[in-house]
């Protein structure tokens, strides 16, 4: 079994290393080594988004382990991943991502800007074509939050088939892991491809 120690490696570095493991691989198993929960949800993730299997083992010493699983049959990690993306838009339609990386719209008045964004988030549930993921990081990972104003909205878009995904660095940075409400917890790496595979790149 391969080995990857990524203990004391920030986001999104253990996820990449892993990736770049993986697809080195024609079939096998891969256990990588974090020191933080966030980075092992990380990891469950891509191993969703890839299609092999993870166990994850929670260590007295801190350490989580992930032990990705590649079977022969399953095709190349870069390959897997584009399969695992939602469906294309129809031909003639454009895919969609919106970037949130506040909880306010705009400066110069927090209170004005929390209600722009509150407006905003409604206005993305009325779009005749709707995004294909909402990306929300830096404090705009509180609109998916218990208590949020925007939280029954982007519930409404996550039901509509819109990803909604928060950085888990930032969950973590505001002590709100345990209060997402809505969504997934996501890394810098895969907001990084989200954006550079869209079609148009919204921000409010």
């Amino acid at each position: 079994m391969e080995q990857v120690d990524a203990r004391g490696q920030a986001c999104p570095l253990p996820v990449v290393r892993a990736k770049k493991a993986l697809a080195a691989m024609d079939a096998g198993r891969l256990e990588v080594l974090v020191d933080n929960a966030t980075a092992a949800d990380n990891l469950e993730s891509l191993a969703r988004a890839l299609k092999c299997t993870a166990h994850r083992e929670d260590r007295d010493d801190g350490t989580f382990a992930v032990t990705l699983s590649k079977g022969a049959d399953i095709v190349d990690a870069s390959q897997a991943a584009l399969e695992a993306e939602p469906a294309a838009a129809s031909e003639g339609e454009a895919a969609s991502v919106v970037v949130i990386a506040s909880e306010f719209m705009g400066a110069g008045d927090d209170e004005l800007g929390a209600v722009l964004m509150k407006g905003f988030v409604f206005a993305l549930t009325q779009l005749d074509q709707l995004p294909s993921t909402v990306l929300l990081y830096n404090s705009g990972v509180k609109l998916a939050c218990e208590g949020s104003a925007s939280l029954e909205d982007l519930a409404s878009l996550q039901r509509a088939g819109v990803e909604v995904m928060s950085c888990g660095t930032c969950l973590a940075h505001f002590g709100l892991t345990e209060r997402l409400a809505v969504g997934e917890v996501t890394n810098m790496y895969a907001i990084v491809e989200k954006q550079a595979a869209a079609t148009t790149v919204i921000r409010p």
